[in-house]
């Protein structure tokens, strides 16, 4: 894991910048917030395929459908309070039912937008997103992750939802890396326990992993990007061969990740799964590390699962 910091939500603008050279299908809407999505840098370089919709993000979702109607790849993007929060009767019933080729990228995702505090720290979306039939869900760990997934997904039919964040992240992956859709990154072979995470809480889990390995337990890691399809393979595999499971999100504990985990464990080989995530409470205006703090979803919680 590098030192190198960066927030997803600047790999996603560069991603589409780089897509649309190579896909002219590829069309960009925003809800009036393009400098801070990031998607400004395809409207400057290709601004007959970019459109600013105004805050109108009901109306961005079905033009959306309407230009998926017409083989174009859209890619909308807003916060995602507003993207999975306020459109989400438009993404039900005209993506998500008819099934279109719609991408919805939301940044400023979970508490970790921070200073915005409680009302735009959407911490209910993957829960939403996930239990809409036809929706792939994907919440991306870090920069290269990131990349790869916004070029990928334009291969695929069907609607996605991406998580993105606000706060800068460590680079996890080499450039290298490879990835697939509904499976998931194993980080490490430990048997003492396995820390299931997505998003902003996998570079917790690798640095409680360092951490532990020093005091003589040894996890592994596991990076959940894409929530659904879940990868539940690798659930069951690391229940059978760890003593210990733990998840850890940026995200209400209700419907969200460690529930996911949870249905798969339920259905296939019942184990306990010890959640970490916000508990069913709203957020708080602050500094997002100290929020992550706060809220008890960094690496000192897993910690102190061991202790």
């Amino acid at each position: 894991m590098e030192d190198v910091k960066k927030a997803t939500r600047e790999s996603y603008g560069e991603a589409l910048l780089e897509l649309g050279k190579n896909n002219e299908n590829v069309v960009v809407l925003d809800a009036d917030l393009a400098s801070a999505t990031k998607t400004s840098l395809f409207a400057k370089q290709y601004p007959d395929r970019f459109f600013d919709m105004g805050i109108a993000e009901a109306n961005m979702i079905g033009t959306a459908a309407g230009l998926a109607t017409c083989n174009k790849i859209p890619y909308t993007s807003t916060f995602a309070v507003f993207a999975a929060g306020r459109a989400y009767d438009q993404i039900r019933n005209s993506i998500c039912y008819p099934n279109l080729n719609v991408k919805i990228c939301a940044t400023h995702a979970g508490i970790t937008v921070g200073e915005d505090g409680a009302t735009h720290q959407m911490i209910e979306d993957i829960s939403l997103m996930r239990t809409l039939p036809n929706m792939t869900v994907i919440s991306p760990s870090d920069d290269v992750q990131t990349k790869w997934i916004i070029a990928e997904i334009s291969k695929i039919k069907g609607p996605v939802y991406v998580r993105l964040t606000r706060l800068a992240t460590p680079i996890i992956y080499e450039s290298d890396q490879t990835f697939e859709i509904g499976k998931a990154v194993q980080i490490g072979e430990g048997t003492d326990g396995t820390v299931f995470a997505t998003g902003v809480c996998v570079a917790e889990a690798i640095k409680a992993q360092e951490i532990l390995k020093e005091r003589g337990i040894d996890i592994r890691v596991v990076d959940i990007h894409t929530i659904k399809p879940i990868d539940r393979k690798i659930i069951v595999k690391c229940a059978k061969e760890t003593k210990k499971l733990i998840s850890i999100e940026d995200h209400n504990m209700i419907g969200g990740l460690g529930s996911a985990i949870s249905e798969v464990l339920t259905d296939e080989y019942p184990a306990k799964l010890e959640k970490i995530g916000i508990k069913d409470t709203f957020g708080k205006s602050g500094k997002a590390e100290e929020l992550m703090k706060y809220f008890g979803i960094n690496y000192e919680t897993i910690l102190e699962k061991y202790r």
